[in-house]
């Protein structure tokens, strides 16, 4: 053929490359089949399986025979030993044909494939990516197309037996060979090692080819970036310039932004291993080969098969390639550059995720972004399977990514908004093209100073294309199709690249780029389906079902990702757009797969939601097993008719064994996981949540759990709204009334059992123990939070402020008169009945939760106090040596400064451990009546504890008996507040003596309380009016506390503390101001009750301090004064 016979219009380049690269396609997706069937007949057990031919032992000598002189063919002489062919050979040829022929196909598509490269050869075909984009990228993916179908032809290791076999059959049934044996013999032999081949087939094309790829050097350097360069640069962030949000997102090359870098990686690394020569020759070329070098260490021939770069070009190429390869081979930083990309795009996807959905409109000017980031994405993930399922020696870190997970859940958020949101775009863009894109390019074509006719005839079709457009057609619907207009620009492209054209694209490349962007535009309007799987397609899961499998379980494992474990059953709906109509046979196949996977999925997400339902509900099941009706008839009789009795008479009740109490007894040893089981199922149902359904091959599936969410959603907020809570004027029901209401919600919703099938019970117990939480599953505030906020801002702050008491006598608090009445009764809210109710309703978390913050309270005061004990530091340290000198104490007590703020402290902190106490107690009635025999061996356990057990033991067995609500010697849940308020800058011997410090500070303070009007002792209440009764709990649980922290003798300190108060308060009896000592017997009576609140202290070592006779004669006196006051 002549030059100058060619003719460009003639040659149809632009129609042979889209139809052998869709046919090349279809070819790979044939061959890989017939790979694939063949390792499957190697290693199925089952002989059904297997073609009988290639199963019988009869034949296997044929076989081997027929490979080992292949492709010649000896019919006459081993008559012998091909006589058992005869019997099989028209099931060999039926079997077989479809075979057979597939290789066939693959030889003429190498036919077209050279004809075709040589007229491009032949017509110098100018290439450049940037310029003209879609014929550079069918002319390299052709390339790349047909060196792959080589190489997976080798790879087919009964190739030579169906070949051989069919001819041979083909030949005794009609006495010649097939017609195209010889040629396709001859192939198949000659790409046994088809790189080899390859180069030497492809050394004519080296110029077109190697031009082709240096068009690369500008767009693949900069889409092969490090994280760290796309931070700089803010890729992707929408919010990084918000002046510019609204522009539209433009580049020169538009086709390139989201250009696929693995597809990069492939036109380099085979395109340079078929032009090798240039990488001596051009230094852009060997920077290219370098770069996409260090990025994989393996490469997709198709689908789930491989190219090992580095191993293949070591064999390639000899000793004048090494140097570079050695250099490239640096591979280990690979991995964390992928890694670190990978984590930069979960935050930047999640970001622009995030504003989308927040402002759709946004999917018009930023559409680039949008399909650059799922590009991206895609290409980290593909290069994560792909290299995870095929490095052998893996840093865990590099090549296992726990959260991948997240960075698929928002590749598909991305596609949704854009399936969602197609007319907003298609709006935006029919506006673009009308308006701007058709002015501009009409400008462009006016100014060309030659145009050839069928280019001129071409390039105004696409102004009157554009021009035509209009909203009214995005608002009535219509259809809109530029697939002509696209390969018509197509066409044009070839004719302009060709040395001779008239019309040199090479001359114009502004043109060139103008229509590179219009045709992203129109791709906007009538193909974003087509987008979506070109830019975000993971379909290749498909075929790394153990991978695929493997990283849905570690995402159901990990809590922080489960909630991207839908992520997984939306990918199955990836997988149909893999298959190629040139293989149809394997739709069903892969159709399967998706749905079992689909299946596996939603299965595996549904048992894994129902499995910490029921963990977590246990407890909350068993008690609403055990609080119906009939269980609590007999106390509701009680509380009517026998008020003045009901103490008294559940006292002397044996208490009722209820069914099931040892199994929620058992699943309550799991403490330590409840946590986690939270988080893991919140996180599950938000996954289980974010999708209604979805369509997998004409399948729709449902989540089973999307009613179940909604009415879980609905019960959590009805349970929060029925406490009534005000923040304005601090009103909340009742525990007992919000309880009662509780239980009556659930009956109602019990009966939707009725008319939908789901386990309304599940629900009950998912929201039930949420509300044990200080928030719910979705980040709301639970009644565990507000009641513990409203009994430590609304009732504890009025008891400091003096309006309410602590009446030990009735163990609740009880409002006192003052004049500005209060708005609540604070024994409607604290006595023993309704803290049992709030016990019931919060559980033993939630009241775990409420201790914690009394003591964040405690705490609170706790370091307030050590530093007012660090400002008085050196007069306390001069009393605690001069207790027995009465002058010298008297004249360093005035020299103390705070010492009522130091008495108001820690009558707050009694105040409050008084109220943690009701609380404990509470919480051990419920327990007890739940799990008595499991509170009865925490209780045993805790009484039996030997002296000499070491403390961190004896800490553990305190910890677990305060969770059951049992009283303990040393506060577990003090020791933890106050031991985390360790101050970096003191030393621990200063921290001891500060605290030894602080019991000086308030043993010699005390006898100032005398003077108080409210500190008069009341018998009928059994304390003070002014709550210094609880004083006595304050420094037993501060001192025993502080000197468990401090590894001090509690024994020693408190012994200390005794001798120190008596002898503070012995002084006040020899004072003659009546104002100073007007209660100075309620006041001494505080020395009695400090001890009998003791475990630690003894009344024979309180009266070798303090005479017993003053504390007959001051409760004498306190009863006496009492009487009076009442006459």
């Amino acid at each position: 053929m002549s030059r100058g016979a060619l003719q460009p219009s003639q040659q149809k380049l632009a129609e042979k490359f889209t139809i052998l690269n869709d046919r090349g396609i279809g070819m790979l997706t044939r061959i890989y089949n017939i790979k694939k069937q063949g390792q499957v007949w190697k290693a199925c057990g089952d002989p059904k399986a297997k073609p009988s031919y290639l199963v019988d032992k009869n034949l296997e000598s044929v076989v081997k025979f027929i490979v080992r002189k292949f492709p010649a063919i000896e019919t006459r002489n081993n008559n012998q030993q091909l006589t058992q062919l005869q019997k099989e050979k028209s099931e060999i040829l039926k079997n077989l044909s479809l075979y057979y022929f597939t290789f066939v196909d693959v030889m003429e598509f190498k036919d077209n494939v050279s004809e075709l490269l040589n007229t491009i050869d032949a017509c110098q075909v100018f290439f450049d990516v940037t310029v003209n984009f879609d014929l550079t990228k069918n002319y390299l993916d052709l390339v790349v197309t047909y060196t792959t179908l080589m190489m997976l032809l080798s790879r087919i290791e009964e190739r030579k037996a169906i070949i051989g076999l069919y001819n041979y059959a083909h030949e005794m049934t009609h006495g010649a060979s097939d017609r195209e044996y010889p040629r396709l013999g001859q192939m198949i032999v000659d790409y046994e090692n088809p790189l080899k081949k390859m180069m030497e087939e492809f050394v004519p094309h080296g110029k077109s080819l190697s031009d082709a790829l240096i068009s690369l050097q500008m767009v693949y350097p900069r889409r092969n970036l490090s994280a760290d360069q796309w931070r700089n640069a803010q890729l992707l962030s929408l919010i990084s310039a918000p002046s510019t949000m609204l522009n539209p997102a433009q580049s020169d090359t538009m086709p390139c932004e989201y250009l696929s870098l693995d597809c990069m990686e492939k036109w380099i690394v085979f395109g340079f291993v078929l032009c090798h020569a240039v990488l001596n020759t051009d230094p852009a070329a060997l920077s290219l080969w370098k770069l996409a070098l260090q990025s994989s260490t393996c490469l997709c021939l198709f689908r789930d098969e491989v190219f090992h770069i580095h191993k293949a070009c070591e064999d390639l190429f000899n000793v004048h390639h090494a140097k570079s390869i050695k250099h490239s081979f640096c591979i280990h930083c690979s991995g964390t550059m992928h890694r670190e990309r990978r984590k930069f795009l979960r935050s930047a996807l999640k970001e622009l995720a995030t504003v989308l959905s927040d402002q759709p409109g946004l999917l018009g000017p930023k559409a680039l972004f949008v399909f650059m980031a799922l590009s991206f994405a895609r290409d980290e993930i593909i290069w994560l399977l792909r290299h995870a399922d095929n490095i052998q020696k893996k840093s865990t870190d590099d090549f296992i990514d726990k959260h991948v997970a997240e960075l698929i859940f928002y590749m598909e958020e991305l596609r949704a908004h854009i399936r969602k949101y197609g007319p907003v775009m298609q709006r935006y863009y029919v506006q673009y093209l009308s308006g701007f894109d058709a002015v501009i390019l009409n400008e462009l074509v006016q100014n060309l100073s030659v145009c050839p006719e069928d280019e001129s005839i071409i390039m105004s079709s696409f102004v009157n294309t554009m021009t035509s457009l209009s909203v009214k057609q995005v608002e009535d619907g219509d259809m809109f199709d530029f697939r002509g207009m696209r390969l018509d620009w197509f066409r044009l492209q070839a004719y302009t690249s060709v040395s001779k054209a008239s019309l040199g694209i090479a001359d114009h490349r502004e043109l060139g780029k103008m229509m590179n962007t219009i045709i992203f535009h129109t791709k906007m309007v009538d193909s974003l389906v087509e987008m979506l799987v070109e830019t975000s397609d993971i379909s290749i899961f498909c075929f790394y079902s153990r991978a695929f499998e493997k990283m849905f379980q570690q995402c159901l494992e990990l809590p922080s990702q489960s909630r991207h474990s839908i992520s997984f059953p939306l990918l199955c709906t990836h997988f149909m757009s893999c298959t190629h109509e040139l293989c149809p046979e394997e739709r069903h196949h892969i159709g399967d797969r998706s749905l079992s996977l689909c299946n596996m999925f939603l299965d595996e997400m549904a048992k894994q939601a129902r499995n910490l339902i029921t963990d977590i509900c246990t407890e909350q099941c068993t008690l609403s097993d055990q609080l119906l009706p009939k269980h609590c008839a007999k106390t509701i009789s009680q509380a009517v008719n026998k008020k003045s009795k009901k103490l008294t008479g559940k006292k002397g009740e044996p208490e009722r064994e209820k069914p099931g109490v040892e199994s929620m007894r058992k699943n309550r040893l799991l403490v330590t996981n409840l946590d986690k089981l939270h988080t893991a199922l919140s996180e599950l149902c938000f996954s289980i949540n974010y999708v209604p359904n979805m369509v997998v091959w004409e399948h729709t599936f449902t989540p089973r759990e999307y009613l179940t969410s909604h009415l879980e959603i609905r019960f959590t907020k009805s349970i929060v709204g029925m406490t009534m809570y005000n923040q304005a004027t601090q009103e909340i029901a009742k525990p007992s009334e919000l309880l009662t209401s509780v239980r009556s919600y659930m009956t109602v919703l019990q009966s939707i059992e009725n008319y939908v099938q789901i386990d309304i019970t599940r629900v009950f117990n998912n929201v039930l123990l949420q509300q044990t939480q200080h928030l719910d599953s979705h980040g709301e505030p639970t009644i565990t939070s507000l009641y513990t906020n409203w009994y430590l801002e609304t009732l504890l702050r009025q008891v400091s402020n003096g309006h309410i008491a602590y009446f030990p006598a009735m163990k609740a608090f009880v409002n006192l008169p003052t004049e500005n009445e209060l708005t609540f009764n604070a024994e409607e809210y604290s006595d023993i009945s309704e803290m049992r109710s709030l016990s019931e309703l919060l559980g033993p978390y939630g009241m775990k939760f409420l201790s914690e913050s009394l003591m964040w309270h405690i705490s609170s005061q706790v370091a307030e106090l050590k530093k007012l004990v660090v400002d008085n530091v050196e007069v306390l340290n001069q009393m605690r040596t001069s207790f027995d000198k009465p002058e010298q104490m008297a004249a360093l007590f005035k020299k103390l400064s705070s010492v009522d703020s130091v008495l108001k402290r820690m009558t707050i902190i009694g105040v409050i451990l008084s109220f943690r106490s009701l609380a404990q107690e509470a919480l051990r009635d419920v327990l007890s009546f739940h799990i008595p025999f499991l509170v009865s061996s925490v209780e045993d356990f805790k009484d039996h504890i030997p002296r000499e057990t070491d403390m961190k033991v004896a800490m553990n067995v305190y910890e677990l008996s305060s969770a059951a609500g049992l009283p303990c010697e040393i506060d577990p849940a003090l020791v933890v507040a106050l031991s985390s308020q360790k101050s970096e800058n003191i030393s621990p011997e200063e921290e001891y003596k500060i605290a030894c410090l602080l019991m000086v500070f308030v043993a010699v303070s005390m006898p100032t309380l005398a003077s108080n009007v409210m500190s008069q002792y009341s018998p009928a209440i059994e304390g003070h009016c002014n709550n210094i009764h609880c004083l006595a709990k304050a420094v037993n649980q501060i001192a025993a506390a502080l000197f468990t922290i401090h590894k001090g003798s509690i024994e020693d300190r408190l012994k200390e503390f005794l001798a120190l108060a008596s002898s503070s308060l012995l002084k006040i009896g020899q004072e003659t101001d009546k104002m100073t000592t007007r209660n100075r017997e309620s006041v001494y009576l505080l020395l009695d009750m400090i001890v009998q609140e003791s475990p630690f202290l003894t009344m024979d070592l309180l009266e070798s301090c303090f005479p017993y006779v003053l504390l007959r004669n001051a409760y004498h006196a306190v009863y006496k004064q009492s009487i009076s006051s009442s006459a």
